[in-house]
């Protein structure tokens, strides 16, 4: 029974994942206005892909975040780390990321890799995965080259899912 329980909850992680890198709002697609979160924008260029690093905390709370003037709002997270200072985690634009989709709440453990930066005065740290439990996560870049999933075509999103 526990290798089936084990089983159902790897597919269930694989359907959350799947389902997140789908939809419509995380294709990539033209008509979805990114402003300011584009590859060569000056937020993205504080995504420093060598200097990647993980922390791991308890979700505080699920915010909207504005990194830069003029940018689309997105979504953030105040992480409780594991010394016990709260972190403020950028995940990217509020169109891309759905934290719904991996059932994400307030009290949750997370581990967190993605690069620190100092973006508009502050200190964040720029995430590009997030996982919650063993199954549950939420890839934002992809780990080789830092590139926002929000960037890529259809295609490079069907060939990183593929990978």
């Amino acid at each position: 029974m526990r290798a089936s329980i084990g089983y159902f909850s790897f597919l269930t992680g694989c359907f959350l994942i799947t389902s997140f890198l789908l939809t419509p709002s995380a294709s990539g697609q033209k008509d979805v206005d990114f402003s300011g979160w584009e590859m060569e924008s000056d937020y993205n260029h504080h995504y420093k892909v060598t200097e990647q690093d993980q922390i791991k905390g308890t979700v505080e709370d699920i915010v909207g975040v504005t990194p830069l003037q003029g940018m689309t709002p997105g979504v953030g997270l105040s992480i409780r780390d594991q010394d016990g200072d709260i972190v403020q985690v950028h995940l990217g634009p509020k169109k891309f990321v759905n934290v719904d989709a991996i059932g994400l709440r307030k009290g949750d453990k997370v581990k967190i890799k993605g690069v620190w930066a100092s973006v508009g005065g502050k200190e964040v740290f720029m995430a590009s995965k997030l996982k919650k439990g063993e199954n549950a996560e939420l890839k934002l870049r992809r780990t080789k080259d830092g590139a926002p999933y929000w960037a890529l075509s259809q295609d490079d999103l069907k060939k990183e899912h593929e990978e």
